[in-house]
């Protein structure tokens, strides 16, 4: 039994995202993502209008009136959230944290999965896979994914990027629809993310705060590494301190475009300012636009 709070918080975060489904993505999430194929349906008479193509001789010469194959679409997706545990995600100096705007982000996606009638699963990563919930249908099960998103208490502070993309490289044997929520501040995991872009359709859902990109004159700042421990001691005053700061933010952030951009993989940008809702509805309408056109 989970206590009364904490449901109450996954109940608050449930209406939230399903007030979001219906009123903000509506159709998109449907149109976007393609089924797996197609199944045949059934065999009908020929009417005005249909496409010549389908027509099925076998039966037509049979019946001595034209008749066509009837398919429809597979809609039946399965939904992979791999969500990035470890301590830098407890960072946040806006709205929210990290990890708040991971939870909303992931409860959105899956109740649009649920919506459809789609399989949701989760991997809860840090320094090693501390949680895996095989792919499942329905609203019971989407609420046991959004519970371990809110309250899982990671093992460990660390971070492995490859050891997740490792995982359900090897645990996904069909093709799967994966958004990876998180910061990427890690290295050592490209080829493993190289590879996973081509077994799958993979989101990378970026989850960053405006402090992690520029420094404030605030005097001496002392900085620690959620995930090491270790402590740095920077004079924001100096504005050479301060520039290299934001640069390094830049060239991290310009690196990780690159490398999704090299893997064909789409990107998300979402913060700690509030913010993160508007940015995953841009993605479904840029990415049903872009499905149109043909790109």
């Amino acid at each position: 039994m989970l206590p009364a709070e904490v449901m109450r918080q996954i109940r608050r975060l449930q209406l939230r995202a399903r007030r979001a489904v219906q009123s903000l993505l509506g159709g998109e999430y449907h149109s976007v993502f393609k089924g797996t194929g197609l199944s045949f349906e059934e065999v009908r008479e020929y009417q005005p209008g249909d496409d010549v193509r389908s027509i099925d001789w076998n039966v037509t010469a049979r019946m001595g009136a034209p008749f066509i194959k009837r398919f429809v679409e597979e809609r039946e997706l399965t939904v992979l959230l791999a969500v990035d545990v470890s301590s830098s995600q407890r960072f946040g100096t806006q709205r929210h944290s990290k990890r708040a705007v991971a939870a909303e982000v992931a409860a959105l996606i899956a109740f649009s999965a649920v919506a459809n009638n789609d399989r949701v699963g989760l991997l809860v990563v840090s320094d090693e896979v501390e949680r895996f919930l095989p792919p499942a249908k329905g609203s019971k099960h989407a609420l046991r994914v959004l519970r371990d998103i809110l309250f899982y208490e990671p093992e460990r502070p660390g971070t492995s990027l490859k050891t997740g993309f490792d995982f359900l490289n090897k645990s996904l044997s069909r093709r799967a629809i994966v958004f990876f929520v998180s910061d990427w501040l890690d290295t050592g995991y490209e080829l493993a993310f190289r590879l996973a872009a081509r077994k799958h359709d993979l989101i990378a859902v970026r989850v960053s705060d405006p402090r992690e990109e520029t420094l404030p004159s605030a005097g001496l700042l002392e900085i620690q590494d959620a995930e090491t421990g270790k402590h740095l001691l920077l004079d924001t005053r100096r504005a050479s301190v301060r520039e290299a700061f934001a640069s390094a933010a830049a060239q991290r952030k310009s690196e990780f475009a690159n490398l999704a951009r090299s893997g064909k993989v789409d990107l998300i940008d979402v913060s700690t300012d509030g913010t993160h809702v508007d940015a995953i509805v841009r993605f479904f309408r840029l990415r049903e636009s872009r499905r149109r056109s043909g790109r």
